[in-house]
């Protein structure tokens, strides 16, 4: 890789097909750092998706993460952290992120092309809001998801209100409140993922998407794409824990309050390994994170995409303005002590009044209004 590719924050190639259409390729280029997010990152990809989106030569794009540690991690928590104003005012940066990086995520979901999103290694957080408005989303036998906010204090942003929603049963709020690490099986049975292909496929992959008949007809070439995809998933998928445990989730995460779900998750530890993981990712987290989760599902559940968006963004500023977000960032990611002091330790100690503020609009003006 030359100098300038290594320090280019995306990589953009175009890849020729044999009908004379093109292939869009998108690149994550911080392999350091897992593909982290960042700002230059974001508005690098949102403007060339939407050059693409207006080349008619491009029949269709692929998304994909450098090295093979990663798709993305998640957003750049470390830079998010260093911008942070006292607790209370507002933060142009954060604010400015938050609006680019959700802004990205929704022209991925009403993307008109064939978007393929390779999800390959670890997809979290932001990489996950990358992947799930994919209109194709693939994962290998090294695929690991997660939306782990709740040891940071954060809470499933990038849509997350939309996708967790739409999971079976109360898989969804689990994976939310636990922040349960999902391999491929999981990513299949939750629908946070398409199709099942081995990773050593890849290159095969994409010289048969330079093969297909690409015409540059959306309709026309996402059937061919889709059909494609298909073909190189094998018969065997791996098996799914989520699934193995689906009645046991549902048992937990089904009951009135929060409180209620938090006592029957705590009562998972002496399950087996699995839960017991999830029992105890639940039981270091923060209280704050909790409530949001268990708030966003329910206010968002019959919200359009574009109003998930606006309601996240202020969640996501209000957690910047608030304490345990930036506490959680420093115990795990700064100075790697381990032990968050969080304002709340359980979730009954949280007054309602306190989770309200997070649902306020922090700006007379929202970025995302003309979603």
């Amino acid at each position: 890789m030359s100098d300038t590719a290594s320090t280019t924050p995306v990589i953009f190639e175009e890849l020729s097909c044999e009908s004379g259409q093109r292939i869009g390729v998108a690149r994550l280029n911080a392999p350091r750092s897992l593909n982290a997010l960042s700002l230059d990152m974001i508005k690098a990809l949102y403007t060339q998706l939407l050059r693409w989106s207006d080349d008619d030569g491009i029949a269709c794009v692929w998304l994909e993460g450098e090295g093979e540690r990663a798709f993305c991690a998640g957003g750049d928590i470390v830079q998010m952290y260093n911008s942070m104003t006292p607790v209370g005012e507002r933060n142009p940066y954060i604010e400015d992120y938050f609006a680019s990086e959700y802004r990205l995520d929704y022209l991925i979901h009403v993307y008109q092309k064939p978007l393929i999103c390779w999800g390959h290694g670890v997809v979290m957080g932001g990489g996950m809001g990358l992947m799930q408005g994919a209109s194709q989303r693939v994962v290998t036998e090294k695929s690991k998801l997660a939306m782990p906010e709740i040891t940071i204090g954060l809470y499933p942003d990038v849509g997350g209100s939309f996708f967790l929603n739409r999971a079976p049963g109360k898989t969804g709020l689990f994976a939310g409140l636990t922040g349960i690490h999902l391999n491929a099986g999981d990513a299949l049975f939750m629908g946070l993922a398409d199709v099942f292909i081995h990773a050593e496929r890849k290159a095969d992959v994409l010289a048969g998407l330079q093969d297909l008949s690409l015409s540059g007809s959306a309709a026309t070439d996402h059937v061919l794409v889709h059909r494609l995809l298909r073909e190189m998933s094998p018969n065997e998928t791996p098996a799914s824990p989520v699934r193995e445990h689906l009645d046991t989730i549902n048992r937990a995460c089904d009951a009135a309050t929060l409180p209620e779900v938090a006592e029957a998750l705590l009562r998972l530890k002496d399950q087996d390994d699995w839960l017991q993981r999830a029992a105890s990712t639940f039981e270091r987290g923060c209280a704050q994170t909790a409530w949001l989760v268990w708030e966003q599902l329910r206010r968002a559940r019959h919200l359009s995409l574009a109003d998930v968006f606006r309601l996240e963004w202020c969640m996501s500023v209000q957690c910047a303005m608030h304490a345990d977000f930036r506490e959680g960032v420093r115990a795990l990611l700064i100075e790697k002590d381990g032990s968050p002091k969080f304002r709340y330790h359980k979730t009954p100690d949280v007054p309602a009044t306190y989770i309200q503020e997070f649902f306020v609009q922090p700006a007379p003006t929202h970025p995302l209004a003309d979603l």
